[in-house]
């Protein structure tokens, strides 16, 4: 049964869309983050082995919960790993183990492209596709990488 929720069916195509996109970005950085967690080196390895660790934690609630607004709104979510790679602004980086310095530019980097994402995303949820309950979920997100963003800055200051 399709939702009834006072957002026309073309506007949750598009809520979906976006949604789709958090999704896979979600889904690449916590993958990149795990990467990191598991090969991570050098004089402040177990600071950063905890950091990521901790940083990934809360990407799979946030994985978790942006599939659930998907369902919520009455569509399918996807789920492989091919999907996600088509679907994110976020890139791989295979066979690459990059210093603990530029595995935390990295992942600042993708947190900040995410960000920017979202700020978008919020944007258009809100103005364009009449979802206001989809623009307040990213921007809770949008928050949750912002502090993530803060703390990897901290290490250049």
């Amino acid at each position: 049964m399709k939702p009834n929720i006072g957002i026309s069916e073309k506007n949750l195509a598009h809520t979906v869309a976006i949604l789709s996109t958090v999704l896979s970005d979600e889904m690449m950085l916590y993958v990149k983050t795990r990467k990191f967690h598991w090969n991570v080196a050098g004089d402040s390895f177990m600071e950063l082995h905890k950091l990521f660790e901790a940083q990934y934690g809360g990407l799979e609630e946030s994985i978790d919960a942006v599939a659930e607004r998907i369902n919520k709104l009455g569509s399918k979510t996807i789920g492989t790993m091919n999907e996600f790679c088509k679907n994110s602004s976020i890139k791989e980086s295979p066979g690459k183990y990059p210093s603990s310095k530029e595995m935390i530019k990295e992942l600042l980097r993708d947190n900040e492209t995410i960000i920017q994402l979202l700020r978008k995303g919020i944007d258009n949820c809100s103005n364009s596709y009449k979802d206001a309950g989809t623009a307040d979920f990213l921007t809770g997100l949008m928050e949750q990488h912002e502090t993530t963003a803060w703390v990897l800055r901290r290490y250049f200051s």
